[in-house]
């Protein structure tokens, strides 16, 4: 594309932005709404492939969804994460704030989406799609009736989500789903129920993030009756802070099972790698490794619900593909600390290890659940010599529970960094 086809797309969207701010002006909360909606869509659906559409510094309200599809090499930038604001609280169509779906090579860059009715930024079936200095919220504080995802990166390749920062989300701040060849970094996650979580995604890397105040701060789960199952993740150099708000899920959902004061979780999957991480204060799981029988043994809602969110598949065993047991776990070389004496109460969980282990909560848990065809049974290793270990033995109803960590120990494990070419470059 040519910088004047770039320019004079630009200012397309700015004489657009002009005209209808001129004809509608909201104040709320002492601030000039201007909308932009009809300029901004038209620039969405006209936009040529390597075009890039510029939104102007100002506070821009929405009453649909912004739709783009089957466009290439777009770049969409704002004037700054907290100079661009657009605003979806009056959303009457559509659910989600931004949808893109089948495009290739799309950077979202300096902007801020907010209240959405569904999720704030949707993609789909896309190959390259680079969030950087994007801001995803919900400003009437963490509320059931949220939005489900502020990033939801969904059946992509080729994702990047970095320097950004997502709250507040009922679900998910930061999600990757059915995804492959994604990196999330130097994200600051806050007040979601999980802060980010990668869902049935392989080669993904989850390193140097700040999540503090979420439910759960990192999760990486592997779900049942999906298009796809997921494998080597690294989770590295991340500070997973003081993750104890209390779960604002709707019923059903499956991240309504992770406890409070939850810090990294690991569900039904393979071939992770832990390290480097500060795992700070975390009050009831500061790592926890668990099977897809602990998750619905633990619902109690034995019905699918109609939330956006995933729910609890209790028809998990029909699916012949789907193993739900977690395999080639590596933990090694975190830095565990907590400084709080008790777990919350606000969940089984919590009861069940104050019950257990009374102010000595353990750093790193496993549900005892293992899958009796394979020879090894439940593969998990670790290398961490300060960091104290339960096996819960929940199967035997948590009668003879292991703390001993030595069947545990090893020093190497099998996960490789992943590659691939990021989009813009």
């Amino acid at each position: 594309m040519s910088r004047k086809s770039s320019y004079i797309l630009g200012l397309y969207v700015v004489i657009f932005s002009t005209f209808f701010s001129c004809q509608q002006e909201d104040e709320r909360q002492g601030i000039a709404w201007k909308n932009i909606e009809k300029g901004l869509q038209t620039a969405f659906i006209s936009a040529k492939n390597g075009d890039t559409i510029r939104l102007d510094a100002g506070h821009f309200w929405f009453t649909r969804s912004l739709m783009m599809d089957g466009k290439s090499d777009i770049v969409i930038m704002g004037a700054g994460m907290d100079k661009t604001i657009l605003s979806f609280k009056g959303q009457q169509e559509g659910a989600e704030g931004i949808k893109i779906s089948n495009c290739k090579n799309i950077q979202l860059i300096g902007f801020t989406v907010e209240d959405a009715k569904g999720d704030n930024i949707k993609v789909t079936d896309t190959d390259g799609i680079l969030f950087s200095k994007v801001k995803v919220y919900w400003t009437n504080g963490a509320k059931e009736s949220n939005g489900a995802y502020g990033f939801y990166p969904v059946l992509c390749k080729r994702v990047v989500i970095e320097d950004c920062v997502a709250a507040r989300a009922s679900d998910a701040g930061v999600y990757v789903g059915q995804s492959d060849s994604v990196v999330i970094r130097r994200n600051v996650v806050y007040e979601n129920v999980a802060g980010i979580e990668s869902e049935n995604s392989n080669f993904v890397e989850i390193y140097d993030n700040h999540t503090y105040n979420n439910t759960g701060g990192i999760l990486v789960f592997d779900l049942p009756g999906l298009t796809q199952y997921g494998h080597h993740t690294r989770v590295f150099n991340n500070k997973v802070i003081s993750n104890n708000h209390t779960n604002f899920a709707p019923k059903g959902n499956i991240v309504g099972m992770v406890p409070p004061g939850t810090g990294i979780m690991l569900l039904a999957t393979r071939n992770i790698e832990i390290f480097g991480n500060e795992i700070k204060d975390n009050r009831t799981c500061p790592t926890a490794i668990i099977s897809y029988d602990l998750v619905t043994e633990m619902s109690q809602d034995k019905k699918e619900n109609d939330a956006s969110g995933q729910p609890v598949n209790h028809q998990y065993k029909l699916d012949s593909l789907y193993d739900p047991y977690p395999n080639y776990v590596f933990i090694h070389d975190n830095i565990f600390s907590n400084s709080h004496w008790f777990p919350t109460m606000e969940s089984d969980f919590g009861k069940l290890f104050l019950t257990k282990f009374f102010m000595d909560t353990p750093d790193i848990v496993i549900d005892g659940f293992s899958d009796t065809k394979l020879k090894d049974g439940f593969v998990f290793c670790m290398d961490q010599s300060e960091a104290s270990f339960a096996n819960l033995n929940i199967p035997e109803n948590l009668k003879n529970i292991l703390t001993d960590p030595s069947p545990y120990l090893c020093k190497e494990g099998i996960v490789k960094e992943t590659t691939f070419k990021f989009p813009g470059q």
